[in-house]
C-alpha cells in the first residue's frame, strides 16, 4: 500500500485491520463506513467538536502502517500501550463472577484500544509514530484545536455521568471483559441463551446472527471477543460500538426503542440494543409500566433531553422509547450503583434543565456510601414542574404518581442514605445491595442480627422491570394506579372471580415481580401451655408465636393464579413481612430495633412504645380463607380458646367461662390483612336489617372481605372516610404526617363518641352506627361513663392482631406478649378504674374482663371481680 493512499485515510484498510480483534465489518459494509463524518475523525477536516489544527490525515490518530505498537494486540495501533490499573465494575448481582473465567480483572481486547483515549490519561493527539516521518518512527503530538490535554470532560464535568472521559474508575461503567456464555445466561434467565456445543457462544433464538464470536464467514451483529484466558468470548467495548460507524454513539443497533414495545423475541429493526442481551424474562419487561406504549407515553422535556443527548423538540422521545435509558446509562455518574442515572447521594435534579452532577466526593472504593437509588426514580415520580417529562396531573388512570413529595413528609420510610445511617449508626454506607434479578437481599442486609442495617429503597418494594399499571398484579383488575379494590368482587384468576371482596388483599400491579415472604402459623413444636382449674383444662399455643416463612419471588409470567401457595408474590403483606417480622429481625421482642434507630421514622416513646413489633406474629390468626365458623375465626359456639391466644387459661375466679368446663366465647382477632375474619352477620348475631358499624366500602361482604397494610399506612389524603382510596393520590406507606406512617391519628386522644375522619379507626369504623341519642353504637354500652374515653382504655395499642376478640385488652390476663413476663396469666394493674401502661400493647389500658360473652351481650357482670368495683360501664344493654 502506498503511503499516499494511507494518508488519504482510506477507511477500508483500517476496517480490514480492525477485523483482527473482532470488530464486525459487515455492519459497516451494510450501512457504509463513514468514519470521516464521525466524531472519531480528529483531522482538520473533521465535523466533530474536536479537530486537529493542521493534520489532515483521518486514520493516523489511531493507526499507522509502519512502526505500530508491538505490545498492544491491535490493528497497526499508533497509540501508547495502556499501563494504567483500572477499577472494574462490580456488584453482588454480577453473575459473571460465579462462572469459570467469567470476569477479567483488567480490560482487554478492543476495550483497551478505546480506553487509550477515553480514560483521559494520554493526550488525544499523542501518537507513537509521526505521520510525517514514518521512516524514523518518532512519536508526535498532533495539536487539537482548543485542547491542550486529554479527553475533555464535557459540559457538566467528569463526574456528571454525561462525560465520555471515563477515567480509570470503571465501576460506574458497563462491565467489560466479562465472559458471556450460557452458564451466565442461566444464572437468572434474564439474558439471551447461547449455544453450548460447537460452535459455542452463539445466541439460540436468532441462530447466532445476533451474538457470537466472529469466525470465517460468520459475522454476528454483536461480536464477542475471545479474550478470556480460556479463549471464551467476552463482552468488550466493540461488542456494542463500532468506532467507524456513522451512527449515534457508534452503536451497532438502535439506541432507542422504535415503532412498538418489545416482544419476547428480539427484533433488530424495532428493539433497543440493550435487549439483544438483556431479555428480562421475555414479556416481563415488554408488559411493564416503563416499556408499555399505553402506560408510558409521556414525552421528555427539552431541557432533560439535551442533558441526556436525546432528541428534543418535535423529535423528543416518549418514556417507552427511551426504555432502559430512562434509569440507566452505560457510563454513569461516579458513585452510582448498577449504572443508575442520577443514582447518587447528592441532591436530585431540581428541574428539567438542571444537571445532576453526581458525587463530587472521593469515593475511596466505597461507592455504596453515596448511592441514592431514589434519585433515579424521582426524575419522573415528582411534581409536574420538577419532572423531566411533560406529564399531566395524576388521575385514576393517567399521569405519574408523585412519590418524591410523599417521602418529603414528616414521617417516612428511611429511604435517604442519611436516614439509613440513623441516630448513633456508625454504618455510614447505603446498605441496600441486591443479589439477583429478583432484587433479593439477605435477611442480614435487611436487619437480622444488625438492626443498623434496616433500610428501604424503592427497589425493596418495586421491581421496575416488572411493574404494571393495574390494580392487580396479574393484570386482571382495573387499569388504575390504586393499590386494590376494597370490598369488591374482583377477578382473581382467569378461571374465576373474587368471593365477596376476598380479592382486596391481592397484590397490585406496582408490586408485580417483587419478593416477599409468606408466614406459616402451623408450627410444629411450638411452645404450648396446659393449665387446669375450676373452669376446666385448656391447652393452647402462646401468643404471639414466631412464624416460619416461605420466600416468594420471581415474575408470574403468563400465570394468573393468586393463591398464597404460588411461588411468586401474590399479597402485599408478603412484601411487608420480609422486614416487619422475625424473618429480618429477631426471634425475641428485645432483639427488634428501637424506634428512631433510623431517620425519618417515629421517635422512641411515641404511644409509650420503644421498639418495633413482630407484625407477622401479631397477625397469627390460625384462620382459613375462605373463612369457617366454630373455631378461632369466630364465636359461633362456646369453644375453649384460652382467651383466644393461649396465655391465660380460665383458672380460679378469673376469667371464667359461661358454663363450668365449657370454655368461653372468646377468640383471636385481626384486621383482615392476611385472612378474612369470617365474622359475618350470623357470627355477630346480627339481624338482616341491623346496621353494621362499618363505613363504606367496608360495610359490604362482611366477614369475607380482605384489606391491605396500605389501607392504614400512608398519606392521610390518600383515603377518604366513607369512600376508600383516593385515586388521584399515590397509595402506599411512603410517607405520612402521622407517627407510624398512619393515615390518621391513633393515640389516647382518639375517643368516643364516634371517631372522626382524622382518626385512624374513624376512617373505616363507625361505632355510633345503630346507636342511641348519646351517640354510642350497638357494640358499645350507652353509658355516660364512656363519654370521652380513649379507645386505648379497652383496645390494644398495636391493632394488627390480638389474642382476644375485638382487640380487647384484659389486665387480668397479661401473658408473654409483654417483654419480661414469664407467667401465662398475670393480673396487672390495680385500683378502681386504674390506668396501666405496659408497652407495646397495653397503653393506657383499663379493661379487666371477668367473663367473655358474645358480642352485643356485654353487661357489667362480665367485667370486674368480686373484690373490686367494675371496670366496665355499670348499665347493661
Amino acid at each position: 500500500m502506498r503511503a499516499s493512499s494511507w494518508r488519504t485515510g482510506a477507511a477500508g484498510v483500517l476496517l480490514l485491520a480492525f477485523g483482527l480483534v473482532g470488530v464486525s465489518t459487515h455492519v459497516a459494509a451494510q450501512t457504509g463506513s463513514k468514519i470521516a463524518s464521525t466524531k472519531h475523525n480528529l483531522s482538520k477536516t473533521g465535523t466533530g467538536p474536536l479537530k486537529a489544527t493542521s493534520e489532515t490525515q483521518v486514520c493516523v490518530f489511531c493507526h499507522t502502517p509502519h512502526g505500530a505498537s508491538t505490545t498492544v494486540k491491535a490493528p497497526l495501533w499508533n497509540r501508547a500501550a495502556n499501563a494504567q490499573t483500572y477499577a472494574p465494575y462490580t456488584s453482588l448481582s454480577l453473575d459473571a463472577n460465579t462462572i469459570a473465567d467469567g470476569f477479567s480483572a483488567q480490560p482487554g481486547g478492543s476495550s483497551l484500544l478505546c480506553l487509550s483515549c477515553h480514560d483521559g490519561m494520554v493526550a488525544l493527539g499523542n501518537v507513537n509514530v509521526s505521520p510525517r516521518d514514518p521512516v524514523t518512527k518518532l512519536p508526535a503530538a498532533l495539536p487539537i484545536a482548543g485542547l491542550t490535554g486529554t479527553m475533555p470532560a464535557g459540559s457538566y464535568g467528569s463526574t456528571s455521568g454525561f462525560t465520555r472521559n471515563l477515567g480509570t474508575d470503571l465501576s460506574n461503567d458497563h462491565p467489560i471483559s466479562i465472559t458471556y456464555n450460557d452458564a451466565l445466561a442461566l444464572q437468572d434467565r434474564e439474558l439471551a441463551r447461547l449455544s453450548t456445543t460447537a460452535p459455542a457462544q452463539r445466541d439460540i433464538d436468532t441462530t447466532g446472527t445476533l451474538i457470537g464470536i466472529r469466525s470465517t464467514g460468520y459475522k454476528p451483529l454483536l461480536p464477542l471477543e475471545p479474550t478470556s484466558t480460556l479463549g471464551a468470548g467476552q463482552v468488550q467495548c466493540a461488542t456494542c460500538h463500532d468506532p467507524h460507524l456513522n451512527k449515534e454513539k457508534f452503536l451497532r443497533l438502535n439506541r432507542f426503542q422504535a415503532n412498538a414495545a418489545p416482544t419476547a423475541t428480539f427484533i433488530q429493526a424495532n428493539d433497543q440494543i440493550c435487549l439483544a442481551c438483556h431479555r428480562k424474562l421475555g414479556t416481563a419487561w415488554s408488559q411493564s409500566a416503563h416499556a408499555n406504549t399505553t402506560s408510558a407515553p409521556y414525552v421528555y422535556k427539552d431541557g432533560a433531553s439535551l442533558l441526556r443527548d436525546f432528541p428534543s423538540g418535535a423529535s423528543a422521545k416518549q418514556v417507552w422509547q427511551v426504555a432502559c435509558l430512562n434509569c440507566h446509562d452505560t457510563h454513569t455518574a461516579s458513585g452510582s450503583r448498577r449504572l443508575l442515572r442520577e443514582g447518587t447521594g447528592t441532591a436530585p435534579m431540581a428541574a428539567a434543565s438542571a444537571p445532576q452532577p453526581g458525587s463530587t466526593i472521593t469515593l475511596a472504593n466505597q461507592p455504596e456510601k453515596f448511592s441514592s437509588i431514589e434519585n433515579t426514580c424521582y426524575q419522573c415520580h415528582t411534581t409536574t414542574t420538577d419532572s423531566i417529562l411533560t406529564v399531566p396531573e395524576m388521575t385514576a388512570t393517567s399521569g405519574v404518581p408523585d412519590i418524591k413529595s410523599e417521602f418529603g413528609r414528616t414521617y417516612r420510610m428511611p429511604i435517604r442514605t442519611v436516614d439509613q445511617f440513623g441516630t448513633g449508626n456508625t454504618n455510614d454506607k447505603e446498605v441496600h445491595d441486591i443479589t439477583d434479578a429478583n432484587f433479593m437481599e439477605t435477611d442480614v442486609k435487611l436487619g437480622r442480627g444488625n438492626t443498623m442495617n434496616r433500610h428501604v429503597e424503592c427497589t425493596d418494594c418495586h421491581n421496575p422491570h416488572r411493574v404494571i399499571k393495574n390494580s392487580l398484579f396479574n393484570g386482571l383488575g382495573s387499569a388504575t394506579w390504586r393499590t386494590h379494590e376494597p370490598s369488591k368482587s374482583v377477578p382473581l384468576d382467569v378461571n374465576g372471580s373474587g368471593l365477596n371482596g376476598s380479592g382486596g388483599n391481592i397484590a397490585s400491579g406496582v408490586l408485580r415481580g417483587a419478593w416477599g415472604v409468606e408466614p406459616s402459623y402451623a408450627i410444629a413444636g411450638q411452645t404450648t401451655v396446659t393449665v387446669s382449674g375450676s373452669a376446666g383444662t385448656v391447652t393452647g399455643t402462646k401468643w404471639p408465636e414466631n412464624p416460619t416463612f416461605v420466600v416468594k419471588k420471581g415474575d408470574p409470567g403468563a400465570l394468573t393464579s393468586t393463591e398464597r401457595t404460588a411461588t411468586y408474590l401474590t399479597r402485599e403483606y408478603q412484601l411487608c413481612f420480609k422486614c416487619h417480622s422475625n424473618y429480618a429481625n429477631s426471634d425475641s421482642a428485645a432483639g427488634f430495633p428501637a424506634l428512631g434507630n433510623t431517620g425519618g421514622g417515629t421517635v422512641s416513646g411515641t404511644n409509650s412504645m420503644t421498639r418495633y413489633t413482630n407484625v407477622a406474629a401479631e397477625f397469627a390468626a390460625r384462620a382459613t380463607d375462605p373463612p369457617t365458623t366454630g373455631t378461632d375465626q369466630g364465636e359461633a359456639t362456646n369453644v375453649g380458646t384460652k382467651c383466644g391466644g393461649g396465655d391465660c387459661a380460665p383458672v380460679g375466679s378469673y376469667p371464667r367461662g359461661l358454663n363450668s368446663g365449657s370454655g368461653e366465647i372468646n377468640h383471636r382477632s385481626w384486621h383482615p390483612v392476611v385472612f378474612p375474619t369470617g365474622r359475618d352477620r350470623a357470627e355477630r348475631a346480627m339481624g338482616a336489617t341491623d346496621t353494621i358499624n362499618m363505613r363504606p366500602p367496608w360495610d359490604t361482604n362482611l366477614g369475607s372481605q380482605t384489606m391491605q397494610c396500605s389501607d392504614c399506612h400512608g398519606n392521610s389524603a390518600s383515603y377518604t372516610q366513607g369512600a376508600g382510596p383516593v385515586l388521584t393520590q399515590a397509595q402506599g406507606p411512603h410517607g405520612s404526617d402521622t407517627p407510624f406512617l398512619l393515615k390518621g391519628t391513633w393515640n389516647t386522644s382518639v375517643t368516643l363518641p364516634s371517631p372522626g375522619p382524622d382518626t385512624l379507626c374513624g376512617k373505616c369504623h363507625n361505632p355510633g352506627a345503630n346507636g342511641t341519642a348519646s351517640g354510642y353504637g350497638g357494640d358499645h354500652i350507652p353509658d355516660s361513663n364512656m363519654g370521652g374515653e380513649p379507645c386505648m382504655h379497652c383496645h390494644i395499642a398495636v391493632p394488627h392482631g390480638w389474642k382476644n376478640k375485638a382487640f380487647l385488652v384484659n389486665l387480668r390476663c397479661v401473658g408473654q406478649e409483654v417483654a419480661g413476663t414469664t407467667g401465662d396469666c398475670q393480673n396487672r394493674g390495680s385500683g378502681i378504674y386504674g390506668i396501666t401502661t405496659i408497652a407495646p400493647y397495653y397503653i393506657s389500658s383499663r379493661l379487666r374482663v371477668y367473663t367473655w360473652v358474645r358480642s352485643g351481650g356485654w353487661t357489667s357482670a362480665a367485667c370486674g371481680s368480686r373484690d373490686m368495683e367494675d371496670s366496665c360501664p355499670k348499665t347493661g344493654n
